[in-house]
């Protein structure tokens, strides 16, 4: 059986505001294992890059409580010396945006080879020449003249899989791609895809992969997490989710999907909004849109429990305690 890679326990990441405290990341927790796939699911401001920015330590608030065990080493106690060892090197991440995330200044071969000099200690000779096979790597024809490309002489395709060679450049255990396939098209989404699946078998690769796409997390992971306003609120393996999903927050984002052959009039979607993170009350976050809300979900807030299967749910549906009211 595969060891635990990463284990997020009851991760808190709050933020003071003029409004008032932000609770991005509440009480969060779910396990990554080697060369394992998770996907973290969820509409946009349910806490997914938030829990990853607080992973690689990006943030300017420090979390407010919990931890983040990497291969058994709390990463928030670790000073900022020994966290730089880390990051970019043990793990890496694949930002969203790559034209924002890449200097437009510095030449492709010069961004690949930063973190093989800095980590590997890789002279400018060998770095260059090992950029040059990175670029080979992720599958971009003439990596001897990309390499002393600038990112706008790139495609959006190509300057996502460069950011993928930089991310691999120090052989990470862990990648974390924050919606990698995000702002580009059909075709080129499933190359990058392919690519990181590739990558993954080749390298027994941990990914942390964010998206809000079911058919990524279907083609894509071993298991899924799914957060609404900075919970978690169901857990389990792709198949059983997808087989038997538990919340009816995920079965209405399963129900919102598209069926290829199926002609609809109107496509469902869940209704309501998602509550301001401000006024989050102890009670279940999702009552207000929920269709089958009962008394208890407006008063008390679901515990995350688990069945036989190691289906996971947090919902007063599945708890007796509710039967009982």
């Amino acid at each position: 059986m595969a060891k635990d890679l990463v284990e997020f326990r009851n991760l808190k990441t709050h933020f003071h505001t003029s409004a008032g405290i932000v609770k991005a990341v509440d009480d969060v927790s779910f396990t990554i294992r080697e060369g394992e796939t998770v996907c973290i699911v969820g509409e946009s401001g349910c806490g997914k890059s938030v829990t990853a920015m607080s992973l690689m330590r990006l943030l300017e608030v420090p979390p407010a409580g919990g931890e983040i065990l990497f291969k058994g080493k709390d990463i928030l106690k670790l000073n900022k010396n020994e966290m730089s060892r880390i990051r970019g090197n043990d793990i890496s991440i694949i930002f969203q945006e790559p034209m924002s995330s890449l200097n437009p200044v510095l030449t492709i071969g010069e961004q690949i080879s930063e973190p093989l000099m800095i980590h590997l200690l890789l002279d400018k000779k060998k770095a260059r020449k090992r950029a040059i096979e990175l670029i080979s790597l992720v599958g971009i024809s003439r990596p001897e003249k990309i390499v002393d490309s600038f990112p706008h002489e790139l495609s959006g395709g190509m300057r996502q899989r460069i950011m993928i060679a930089i991310a691999l450049s120090c052989n990470p255990k862990l990648l974390i791609a924050d919606e990698p396939t995000t702002a580009l098209d059909v075709t080129i989404q499933a190359q990058i895809l392919d690519l990181m699946r590739d990558i993954k078998e080749k390298f027994n690769t941990s990914i942390m992969l964010i998206t809000h796409d079911l058919g990524v997390v279907a083609e894509m992971a071993d298991y899924v997490v799914v957060m609404y306003a900075g919970k978690v609120i169901e857990e389990a393996s792709v198949f059983e989710l997808f087989k038997a999903p538990k919340h009816p927050y995920t079965k209405g984002l399963l129900k919102a999907k598209p069926i290829i052959n199926q002609r609809q009039e109107r496509l469902y979607s869940i209704p309501g909004q998602v509550p301001n993170p401000v006024e989050l009350g102890q009670n279940c976050h999702f009552h207000d849109r929920c269709e089958s809300c009962m008394n208890i979900c407006r008063e008390k807030e679901p515990p995350l429990r688990k069945d036989e299967e190691g289906h996971k749910v947090a919902c007063w549906l599945y708890e007796e305690e509710a039967m009982v009211r």
